[in-house]
């Protein structure tokens, strides 16, 4: 089966719009899937962008997180407090700048982080089998490609 981009009236091409109606039922899926037994109360799509975001970039300060989720720094302060209350999220002092806090993931976060990596993984990996041969292969294919769209939609306009 091969995909096709569909035009509208005005003659654009409506592949962005079947694209994130695909993506965002494959993530609604997966991730009402894994909470079937999931033992923890589901964290806000905001809580787990700066979990996802510290992890990736450890000891970043609050004005850092703030720029590149692209909120405001006493939003972002918001989410740390929360985070840091419910155990996920530590605030170190920089040896530095004594004044100045950085933010790390707790051992319960990276924890927790991990279980819902490897049981999303294991979800998906179960599914993926179900395919046919071909089909894995052509969504293998459309990794880069989808990579370097994800790379566009980063950069400014």
């Amino acid at each position: 089966m091969t995909a096709t981009l569909h035009t509208t009236r005005g003659g654009r091409e409506r592949g962005g719009e079947d694209l994130m109606r695909v993506v965002g039922q494959l993530r609604r899926t997966v991730r009402r899937r894994v909470r079937q037994d999931w033992p923890h109360a589901p964290l806000p799509e905001a809580h787990l962008e700066l979990l996802r975001l510290v992890g990736e970039r450890p000891g970043l300060r609050v004005q850092e997180a703030a720029g590149a989720l692209r909120l405001a720094p006493n939003t972002v302060s918001t989410l740390v407090n929360k985070l840091v209350a419910a155990g996920l999220l530590e605030r170190r002092r920089d040896r530095r700048d004594g004044r100045a806090a950085r933010l790390h993931l707790s051992r319960a976060a990276v924890r927790r982080m991990a279980a819902w990596r490897d049981r999303r993984q294991a979800l998906v990996a179960q599914a993926m089998g179900t395919l046919a041969a071909a089909d894995r292969q052509a969504i293998a294919d459309a990794l880069p490609a989808l990579r370097r769209l994800a790379d566009a939609l980063e950069r400014p306009a």
